[in-house]
């Protein structure tokens, strides 16, 4: 399920229900803050999954369903982006074990939010693109970054902020004009969240 970018008060209230009723509460502390999952019940295990490898984490799934338990995957902002939440539920599947999706708020709308801004704007751009650099995990050629930035559309780009320069190359091979507003946003939802507006120069 998706645990928004790290406010407690972002999760769904479908999600805060479902780890308040879990038996198992699974989330990666390096991304999830540990305030998220605090709802949970006293008598529930509440493991943190950085260390786990996927195997790992499926065999505390399988054995609590095994078991007629619950089990709540929390995963930082939506699962559907950027996650592992195809692999999890595949191995569930392939054992007959039922899951479900609870989605998420996901940063770059945390991120527009905290900082007052809109991704779309009449007579300027009616759309948003959601990418990343490349970096371990492949992108296809037709996705690269300056590709997509071609179109001329809002962005948000995930998982680059360690790269500023390759980001910055990428933009201005697009064609993007050095003036052009960037909105550099760190651990949004966090009490340490930082943003920082730059420019694409």
């Amino acid at each position: 399920m998706g645990a928004g970018p790290g406010d407690p008060e972002l999760l769904t209230l479908k999600a805060r229900r479902i780890i308040a009723e879990a038996d198992l509460v699974l989330y990666a502390g390096s991304l999830v803050p540990p305030q998220v999952v605090a709802c949970a019940r006293p008598e529930a295990r509440v493991i943190d999954s950085a260390p786990l490898t996927l195997e790992q984490t499926h065999a505390l799934l399988r054995e609590t369903a095994l078991t007629g338990g619950m089990a709540a995957r929390v995963h930082t902002g939506d699962p559907s982006l950027y996650g592992t939440v195809r692999e999890q539920m595949r191995l569930l599947h392939a054992e007959g074990i039922a899951c479900s999706v609870v989605p998420g708020v996901t940063a770059a709308f945390a991120a527009a939010a905290a900082a007052g801004v809109s991704f779309t704007a009449p007579e300027v751009t009616q759309s948003l693109v959601i990418t990343r650099l490349e970096g371990r995990t492949p992108v296809p050629e037709a996705e690269r970054l300056r590709e997509l930035a071609r179109h001329g559309s809002a962005m948000a780009v995930y998982l680059s902020a360690a790269a500023p320069e390759r980001l910055q190359e990428e933009l201005a091979a697009a064609g993007v004009a050095p003036h052009t507003p960037v909105l550099a946003a760190h651990r949004v939802g966090w009490p340490d969240e930082a943003l920082a507006w730059t420019t694409a120069g």
